[in-house]
């Protein structure tokens, strides 16, 4: 029977550390308990070296068998060791052993411990050995974890209170986006996997919190390509008496903060180009991003004859909104290389946003994007409710024309912007894209520990 416990154990960073004051071949008096993984193993003699890894590093056992007993391991197994720290004569960090205990034994054979798990396919399905073998793989999935601690401390320490909005919607909203389906059996109803957070949150706002945020789990039942996953994590933010002016604002001190926090530099490596995160970012008006491709075009009929005559297929774009939408994706966001914001939209793209001082025709809505890729998205929010019900009017009639996604209107939601919301800025940030682009990965799959894929035959 293996032990239950291995308590009162140290973690390697931290014998590695009491080694530093160590002259080669010596060793300390102290007695130190670790454990961890046996991932390499040589031998001289009666004198067998391991590999012992855990979470914080790894570091060379010495192992006397005169002194240990008989090492009969094989690599992958879990051992528990007591020993003292010691260096070497070679100056390797060390541990000498003076007791080893087997915590759990290794049934199946490791990958190769030089390659690790090349096949992508088979790291994906098997990350747990992904992150046994590649020191990579554990330090990316760290620095996800580290990138959703920053951003939390930073809203907290901004006023914001994080909440739980519900999963499970009886309406989808707050995007254009394919729900998936499910059915309440007790409420004898069908309800959605949440595509968006903001109506939620925005309800919060009308009830007085003025500065809230949630982090978690979107659900959208669309493709799969190196930016989408069906299943993705979000943070967003609402803050009263903010309008989207001040958003830009904090999400380029967000984001240089983050990058800080993380990593110590403001400068990335992301698809190949090398950026500079730090504030403050460009700004071009969408109207003049388009332009620029000559693509600012409001008729429907030319706009569509553009995009055909540079090789898109428009056959599922309904209406203008969406060919517009499309001329976007395809031209201005791969054009974006540097830390770029992209504001004033059209107000046919934009159901919840308000309108500028200047043209009712656009919106006072902007993306963000690095290295080609939209990072969020954000608005001054609409706060009245005829103006909010309009704008559901106007999405029933994109509908009526043909267009699939659209936003579908939420009575519930008009009603709570009856009792009157603040003026309001509003904020989404794809915690996924934002950990491609800080760790340099080019497929979002790569920084989603247990990514959606096809059932093996």
């Amino acid at each position: 029977m293996l032990p239950k416990l291995f308590p009162d154990r140290d973690e390697i960073a931290a014998v590695r550390e009491a080694c530093e004051a160590l002259e080669p071949g010596s060793e300390s008096p102290a007695k130190r308990r670790l454990a961890g993984r046996v991932l390499g193993r040589r031998g001289h003699g009666k004198l067998v070296f391991l590999d012992l890894v855990d979470r914080s590093g790894r570091i060379q056992l010495l192992c006397d068998e005169s002194r240990a007993g008989e090492i009969d391991l094989d690599l992958g197994d879990v051992v528990g060791v007591v020993g003292s720290p010691a260096k070497s004569r070679r100056g390797e960090p060390s541990l000498a052993v003076d007791e080893l205990t087997l915590l759990a034994k290794i049934r199946a054979p490791l990958p190769d411990t030089f390659h690790g798990l090349t096949d992508v396919e088979a790291r994906y399905r098997r990350r747990y050995l992904d992150l046994l073998m590649n020191e990579d793989t554990r330090a990316q999935f760290l620095l996800r974890s580290a990138i959703v601690t920053s951003i939390r401390r930073y809203l907290d320490g901004e006023g914001f209170v994080e909440v739980e909005t519900p999963v499970l919607q009886p309406r989808y909203g707050g995007a254009f986006a394919t729900p998936f389906v499910t059915h309440y059996n007790e409420l004898a109803a069908d309800f959605y996997l949440r595509i968006a957070t903001e109506l939620y949150l925005k309800r919060l706002i009308v009830g007085g919190l003025e500065k809230v945020y949630e982090i978690g789990k979107d659900f959208r039942n669309e493709g799969v390509s190196y930016k989408h996953a069906p299943e993705f994590t979000m943070v967003e933010w609402y803050e009263a008496y903010a309008n989207y002016r001040d958003t830009m604002e904090r999400m380029e001190q967000l984001i240089e903060l983050v990058a800080r926090d993380t990593l110590g530099t403001t400068r990335v490596t992301f698809k190949g180009h090398e950026v500079d995160l730090k504030a403050p970012w460009q700004r071009v008006r969408l109207i003049d991003a388009l332009a620029e491709h000559g693509l600012w075009l409001r008729d429907e009929d030319v706009l569509r004859a553009a995009l055909n005559d540079r090789g898109v297929d428009t056959s599922q774009d309904r209406t203008w909104a969406q060919l517009t939408d499309h001329a976007l994706s395809s031209f201005v966001e791969p054009s974006l290389i540097e830390p770029t914001i992209l504001f004033d939209y059209p107000i046919e793209l934009s159901p919840f946003a308000r309108t500028t001082d200047d043209d009712p025709t656009l919106v006072e809505r902007f993306e963000y994007f690095v290295g080609g890729m939209e990072l969020g998205n954000a608005y001054s929010e609409i706060n009245d409710a005829e103006e909010q019900a309009s704008r559901f009017d106007l999405q029933l009639a994109e509908k009526q024309a043909g267009a699939e996604d659209v936003v579908e209107a939420d009575p519930d939601y008009v009603e709570a912007l009856t009792y009157g919301m603040p003026p309001t800025g509003g904020f989404g940030l794809g915690i996924d894209r934002l950990a491609m682009v800080l760790a340099g990965r080019d497929t979002i799959r790569d920084v989603i520990l247990f990514p959606a894929l096809k059932e093996r035959p």
